[in-house]
This record gives structure tokens, C-alpha cells and sequence, in this order.
């Protein structure tokens, strides 16, 4: 049986079949982004002409370092595909990200691109959402009040769990790149994911949340038997 990163970079080498000459893409973070990115960096070597925008500064300074063309999103609106992990993949394509604090700008890449196309070892596709912990990001500003609407928020959407702040080496608070804190939604199951996500949305403070509904075109999964491809029709 592969490891895990074995079966990462597998998912990733899958993905980059679908990179043309000329593409716009969206460099997505995280560890099986991050082999997308160590096998794109092969191909420009080798001649492939390509622009990427990173979701992170982690992968910019990665793309630097590999010498990865790079463009900013305000220079390049639109993209045609963004190529990004997942923590967990759901029905229809329904996605928690934002493990590793991108979700923010990663959310707004995903957007951007005329695709998303989604890479994840096979342990990651679960019949419901909530194993992992769902990140919310908010503002670094009565955090309390914010926890205290989003324990509210939860509830009405038929979830319950524990709301952490994440830290860094448990003590200082893990800021993302663009200076927010976030919290994470322990809730273990998920059951109506485009629910909860309008619940979060109308609490003050919420920046955004992991859960990425209706973005993903196509789930690439690595598992020890082969590479699977998911594909939502609309």
C-alpha cells in the first residue's frame, strides 16, 4: 500500500494532465497542493508556458523558489483553472477547506477560475461532512460576541460542537495571511452543508468558512487501488 504522500503526489500528477500551454492557474495550499505545484515546476522547466496565482504566501514563496511564473488575482481577474487539496470531500463535490488557514484566498481563486479541480488522497471522501473541523474565519474583534452568535448559528442548522480559536503551539493565535483569526467548528457531522453555510454568513464578524459548495468540477482521489475521478454534471 502507498503512503500518503505517495497517493497525494499521485492525485496531483493526475491533475496536471489537465494543464494546457497558456493557462492561467490557480495554485492552491496545502500538502497535496504542494506536489501539484513541485510537478508543475518540472513541466515549466521542461517548456509549458503558464501564469499561477497562489492562494497563500506559503505557496508563493514555494513557486518563487521553483520558479513558478507568477501573477497577482488583480492582474489576472480570471483564470482557467484552479488545481487546490481538500480536508474532506462530500456529496456532490461539497468540500471543507481550510485546514492549513487559506480558505480565505483560496475561496476567492476557486471563484475566480472557469474551473476547480480538486486533489485529495482517498481517505478524504466521507458520505458526510464534519469529521474534520470546520474553519470559520472572523475578524480580530469581539471574538467572544462572534463565538457566542456562531454557537447559535450552529445549532440552527442542526449542528452542535465545541467552537475553538486556533493557536499556534497552543498558546499564540494562529493569524492567517490576510490578519483574521479563525475558529473551528468540532461538530463531527454535517448533514445540510449549504444550511450551515448561510447560517455562519449572516453572523457579524464571519470573514468566511470552509465549506466550498458548488466550486469543485472534479475530485481527483489517490487511493492504493488507482486514481479515481468524481465529476459533478452541473
Amino acid at each position: 500500500m502507498a503512503d500518503a504522500e505517495d497517493l497525494k503526489r499521485a492525485a496531483a500528477a493526475r491533475a496536471l494532465t489537465f494543464v494546457t500551454d497558456g493557462m492561467r492557474l490557480g495554485l492552491g495550499t496545502g500538502s497535496t497542493a504542494r506536489h501539484f505545484v513541485d510537478l508543475l515546476a518540472v513541466r515549466v522547466r521542461e517548456g509549458l508556458k503558464v501564469v499561477g496565482v497562489p492562494t497563500s504566501e506559503q505557496t508563493r514563496a514555494q513557486a518563487l523558489s521553483l520558479g513558478v511564473p507568477l501573477a497577482t488575482l488583480d492582474e489576472l481577474p480570471e483564470l482557467d483553472l484552479c488545481i487546490d487539496g481538500a480536508d474532506e470531500v462530500g456529496p456532490d463535490l461539497a468540500l471543507i477547506k481550510g485546514g492549513g488557514g487559506a480558505l480565505l484566498r483560496e475561496k476567492i481563486v476557486a471563484s475566480a477560475a472557469r474551473e476547480m479541480v480538486v486533489i485529495a488522497d482517498a481517505s478524504k471522501h466521507v458520505a458526510m461532512l464534519g469529521r474534520f473541523p470546520l474553519p470559520i474565519e472572523v475578524v480580530d474583534f469581539g471574538v467572544s460576541a462572534i463565538t457566542l452568535r456562531l454557537a447559535r448559528a450552529l445549532k440552527a442548522a442542526d449542528c452542535a460542537g465545541d467552537l475553538v480559536l486556533r493557536r499556534v503551539g497552543g498558546t499564540t493565535r494562529f493569524v492567517t495571511d490576510q490578519g483574521n483569526l479563525i475558529l473551528d467548528a468540532h461538530l463531527d457531522r454535517i448533514p445540510d452543508p449549504a444550511a450551515l453555510a448561510r447560517e455562519i454568513e449572516q453572523v457579524a464578524g464571519v470573514v468566511e468558512h470552509g465549506l466550498f459548495l458548488g466550486l469543485a468540477r472534479r475530485v481527483i482521489l489517490a487511493g492504493p487501488g488507482g486514481i479515481e475521478l468524481l465529476e459533478r454534471s452541473a
